[in-house]
C-alpha cells in the first residue's frame, strides 16, 4: 500500500506524525507505522496477564479483609462511599465527592443487566479496568483499605511502598490506555521515541515480579517487546 492510500484509510493527520518522525521518508514512515502496531500487539498478552493477575490477587486480599467474597458489590455503601472521599475542591470552589469506584461498579452492574447477564461479584470484577485496580493504591482509597492491597506483592523491595507501586501502575496504565484507544506509542511529541514504551514495559515486568516471579517466567515466550524496540531503533 502506498503512502497516499495509507493517508486515505487512516487519515492524513495521523500519518503525518510518522512522516515527520522519519524526515518525510514514505518507506520509513510506513515501516514505523507497522512497527508501532506490532509493539501494541506485543503488549496485549502482557497487559492481559497483568490485569488478570492483579485483580485476582487483590480480590483475594480484600475478600479476606472484609470477610466477604461479594465485597466489590457490598462495599458500594462501605469504603467506596466513605465521608472522607468528600472534599473541598479549591479549583471548582465546591464540595466534591470521589465516587469513581462506586460509579465503575454501578456501571458494570447496569451493563450486565442490559445484556441479561446475572450480576455476580465475579462478573463485576472482570468488568473493571486497570484504572480501577490502580486507584486502590491512591492514598485516599489505600487508607480506607488499611493498606491491605500491598499484601499481594510478596517480593516487594524493603524500601518500596504504596507510592512506588502506584507510580509503576500509572506508567503501565498510561501506555495501556494509548494502546486500547488506538493511539501511537512510538512518539514523544512528534519525535520517534520509545522511552515511554521501555519505561512502561519495565514497570509491568517489575509489578509481576513483585507479585510472583513465576509469572514473569511464564510469559517469557510471549514477550517480544524488547526485541521490537531494538528493531524500531534502526528505522
Amino acid at each position: 500500500m502506498q503512502i497516499d492510500a495509507i493517508k486515505y484509510h487512516f487519515s492524513a493527520l495521523r500519518v503525518e506524525r510518522y512522516l515527520q518522525a522519519t524526515q518525510h521518508s514514505a518507506p520509513r514512515a510506513i515501516e514505523l507505522y507497522k512497527l508501532n502496531l506490532k509493539l501494541c500487539q506485543a503488549f496485549h498478552p502482557l497487559l492481559s496477564i497483568l490485569e488478570v493477575v492483579l485483580r485476582n490477587r487483590i480480590n483475594d486480599v480484600l475478600s479476606e479483609h472484609f470477610d466477604d467474597t461479594n465485597w466489590i458489590i457490598n462495599q458500594k455503601n462501605g469504603f467506596m462511599s466513605d465521608p472522607s472521599l468528600t472534599y473541598y475542591d479549591k479549583k471548582k470552589k465546591q464540595l466534591t465527592t470521589n465516587e469513581y469506584l462506586k460509579m465503575e461498579v454501578t456501571k458494570a452492574e447496569k451493563k450486565l443487566r442490559k445484556s441479561n447477564t446475572p450480576v455476580t461479584s465475579g462478573k463485576i470484577i472482570t468488568e473493571q479496568t486497570l484504572g480501577f485496580w490502580n486507584s486502590l493504591f491512591y492514598l485516599n482509597h489505600y487508607k480506607l483499605l488499611k493498606g491491605k492491597p500491598i499484601q499481594i506483592f510478596k517480593t516487594l523491595p524493603p524500601s518500596y511502598g504504596r507510592k512506588e507501586i502506584n507510580d509503576e501502575l500509572e506508567r503501565v496504565r498510561l501506555i495501556r490506555n494509548r494502546i486500547y484507544h488506538n493511539e501511537p506509542i512510538c512518539f514523544i511529541d512528534n519525535c520517534m521515541d520509545f522511552t515511554k514504551v521501555i519505561e512502561a514495559y519495565a514497570s509491568l515486568t517489575r509489578i509481576l515480579q513483585w507479585i510472583d516471579p513465576a509469572v514473569v517466567k511464564f510469559i517469557k515466550d510471549l514477550d517480544t517487546v524488547e526485541e521490537l524496540v531494538e528493531v524500531a531503533k534502526s528505522i
